[in-house]
């Protein structure tokens, strides 16, 4: 019976530690995303694959073209806060998105603006 016991608490912390992996392993994945995947999965519904805000989603809330003139000029301080805090019907994104994962965004939203 002893070995019996000693084999079910090597099973449960065998595979708590497997779930306590998985929760870090996707815990830092999500931290580390890339500005490509952070904007494909928050900013292209209404800012478009071409940032001209002329989606559906973007159409609704007003999306404002990051390609015009007026984004183009913003600081990345500037476009770093308005993706934080939010601006109009633009949601703030400080509670779903890491400070690395803005940063990353603002950059990649930068390299689109130069094409």
């Amino acid at each position: 019976m002893h070995n019996h016991a000693s084999s079910t608490r090597k099973l449960r912390f065998a595979t708590m530690a497997a779930v306590a992996l998985l929760f870090v392993g996707s815990y830092c994945a999500q931290g580390q995303s890339s500005g490509v995947d952070v904007y494909n999965a928050k900013c292209k519904i209404c800012h478009g694959a071409d940032l001209k805000g002329d989606t559906p989603g973007g159409k609704m809330t007003h999306a404002q073209p990051l390609d015009s003139p007026e984004a183009v000029k913003k600081s990345d301080a500037d476009m770093i806060a308005t993706t934080r805090n939010g601006k109009n019907k633009m949601p703030a994104f400080a509670a779903k998105l890491s400070d690395p994962q803005i940063k990353a965004v603002i950059a990649y939203i930068r390299t689109l603006q130069k094409k």
